[in-house]
């Protein structure tokens, strides 16, 4: 079952989505303000999110900025602006897509099905490398029987990794593809987030130092 975040402060629209989607076999979660959504996405790990923008405290914008620096998860914006300006902007720092108020129920249910469907499709393939698995829908690897449970950043890590298993990598190439931004020198962010996901594997050494480059996928056999 489909979990979908709502983040709404009106409760008329709230109750009215949510009895709709609780019928076509959608399980609900609900905030009442972009700081409120963040906390829930959290705990939850929605498979979409429904963002209202005039929210109280932290707006839909600035929340769906900081949801998609963490989560790999589509969000629809739901709300009554209706410029292309608006539109635009919006999907321009993340939004997967936008329908505005008022809107016909059904509408809005085709809409989460598709971007559903579409994240689905992007993520339902893992990537095997000898004893290893990631795991993109579950963001988590295994190593032989045991699975690990990754945040965002550590998942990108192991993706590039995993996708090129015999290439060194240095530390700006980890970070620009793992945060998608600019590297600055002598950042220890990747260093740490390594240093993780080895603590993580609970001694099973599967990511290499190359001294003078970086770091590898360390292979049983290459």
């Amino acid at each position: 079952m489909n979990k979908i975040l709502i983040v709404e402060d009106d409760n008329t629209i709230h109750d009215m989505v949510k009895e709709y989607l609780n019928k076509r076999g959608f399980q609900c979660e609900h905030a009442y303000s972009g700081t409120e959504a963040l906390l829930v996405q959290k705990q939850e790990n929605c498979d979409l999110i429904l963002m209202d923008l005039m929210l109280p405290g932290l707006d839909g914008k600035q929340a769906l900025t900081k949801i998609k620096k963490e989560y790999d998860v589509p969000v629809i914006i739901v709300s009554a602006k209706n410029t292309i300006e608006d539109k635009v902007s919006l999907l321009a720092i993340g939004a997967d897509d936008y329908i505005t108020k008022p809107f016909a129920l059904e509408e809005l249910e085709a809409r989460i099905n598709v971007q559903l469907r579409k994240h689905h499709t992007d993520k339902d393939d893992g990537i095997i490398v000898q004893n290893l698995i990631l795991y993109p829908d579950q963001r988590t690897f295994q190593i032989d029987d045991t699975k690990v449970s990754l945040t965002k950043h550590e998942y990108r890590i192991m993706e590039l990794l995993m996708q090129y298993p015999k290439r060194a990598f240095s530390k700006k190439d980890i970070y620009e593809y793992a945060w998608d931004d600019i590297y600055a020198a002598d950042d220890k962010t990747v260093s740490v987030h390594i240093s993780n996901i080895r603590n993580k594997c609970k001694g099973r050494d599967i990511i290499e130092t190359v001294w003078g480059i970086g770091f590898k996928l360390k292979l049983e056999r290459e």
